[in-house]
């Protein structure tokens, strides 16, 4: 579709469809020649080459373009297809160059990014400069042959302007004649350009809006399945009264890693999974990351249980240490930490290593009867662990 979009482009500001024709026969030209680089070079075709390819479309046309608009005005001069052919090629040749080796430097350095995003980007980079590449031998060599033999004479006379021509016109002989509005306008613009880069919000890979996230609940060691039942129903309760919440569904019973589902996962009583359902993105207009903020603020109220609201793994991480030779002292100081932290703007999840209050249960088995009835340590274990937290 973007190709055939490029020579519709291409076809509505020549209206030849010779023109056209040579014009747009570089973009299968120029590709094919890619996908051999990309062989060579051991990369497949996944989403990042095809993006690569994508973006490059209409770079691919541009030399081609360059060179058929030079040819056609030759012809207009009165000139044989063969003669515009070469005196066009060989007038424009440094300044397509010039123009394609700045698009090379634009697109190489990211073959050569370090970290996760260069094993990305690589590919991405070397796939684009390999199609500019070939771009750039089609427009100097195939395009002006093609021209020569596919391309008539043209009648001699000047080309009369378009509107869109005249317009621009205009447009530049102002801006030459108030040249030094002209040049504070332009630094104005570059100025205000580059301020609002620190406004802008980066990151690896943008947050996915799937209109739907997840609650994991925690309760403190020891916390019964009703007590987490409980506790699971109140946060179900609030997460319905939240704007653009669709549905809830509630897991009891989660695993130590705070998804029900994982695999492999120790089952824990004192846990629970809910999963969010909100309005379609369409339909609303807060982002999923409002719907959780909302979410997060609303379940500060609920008293007795940690609470993280979004999929495991998002956002990004960070980290604040603390250190103390007071395990009191410690508690205390992580605790008001925690409480801290969620009141800054754009902080999401909290969770702190300090473990909850345990209760404890001390078993002091009568090793001499057990032996004599031949029951192992084991086997008490075992028994005691499913007296307290039940058989999962």
């Amino acid at each position: 579709e973007g190709a055939a979009l490029a020579v519709l482009v291409v076809w509505w500001f020549l209206r030849d469809w010779r023109a056209t024709l040579v014009a747009a026969a570089a973009l299968p030209l120029s590709v094919i020649p890619a996908f051999l680089g990309q062989y060579l070079f051991g990369y497949t075709l996944n989403m990042v080459t095809l993006l690569s390819l994508a973006l490059v479309v209409g770079v691919l046309v541009d030399d081609a373009i360059v060179e058929i608009e030079n040819i056609s005005r030759h012809l207009r001069m009165g000139k044989t297809p063969m003669q515009a052919a070469l005196e066009a090629a060989d007038e424009i040749g440094m300044a397509v160059i010039a123009t394609t080796f700045s698009l090379v430097a634009v697109f190489l350095p990211t073959a050569f990014m370090s970290g996760i995003p260069g094993k990305f980007f690589k590919q991405f980079g070397w796939t684009a400069v390999l199609a500019i590449l070939a771009s750039l031998l089609v427009a100097r060599l195939l395009t002006p042959m093609m021209a020569a033999y596919l391309m008539k004479p043209l009648p001699h006379g000047e080309e009369r302007d378009g509107p869109l021509m005249r317009r621009y016109m205009r447009t530049m002989q102002w801006c030459l004649r108030h040249r030094g509005l002209t040049m504070v306008a332009a630094a104005l613009f570059f100025v205000a350009s580059i301020s609002l880069v620190p406004l802008l919000p980066t990151g690896f890979v943008p947050a996915a809006d799937r209109s739907q996230t997840q609650i994991n609940v925690e309760l403190p060691p020891g916390a019964t399945l009703v007590e987490t039942r409980a506790v699971a129903e109140r946060v179900r309760q609030v997460a319905m009264g939240t704007p653009n919440v669709k549905s809830v569904f509630s897991s009891i019973g989660g695993g130590s890693s705070g998804d029900a589902f994982a695999p492999g996962a120790a089952a824990e009583a004192r846990r629970a999974v809910l999963t969010v359902t909100t309005v379609q993105r369409g339909d609303r207009k807060e982002k999923l990351a409002a719907v959780e903020s909302a979410l997060r603020a609303r379940l500060a109220d609920v008293p007795g249980a940690r609470f993280t609201v979004g999929p495991p793994d998002s956002g990004v991480k960070m980290q604040l240490v603390l250190r103390s030779e007071d395990p009191d002292a410690l508690m205390l100081a992580a605790r008001r930490a925690e409480r801290e932290l969620r009141t800054l703007h754009g902080v999401g999840n909290v969770k702190s290593s300090a473990s909850l209050v345990r209760p404890e249960i001390i078993v002091r088995p009568d090793f001499a009867r057990a032996a004599d009835l031949g029951v192992t340590a084991a086997s008490i274990g075992e028994t005691v662990r499913v007296a307290t937290s039940g058989d999962y």
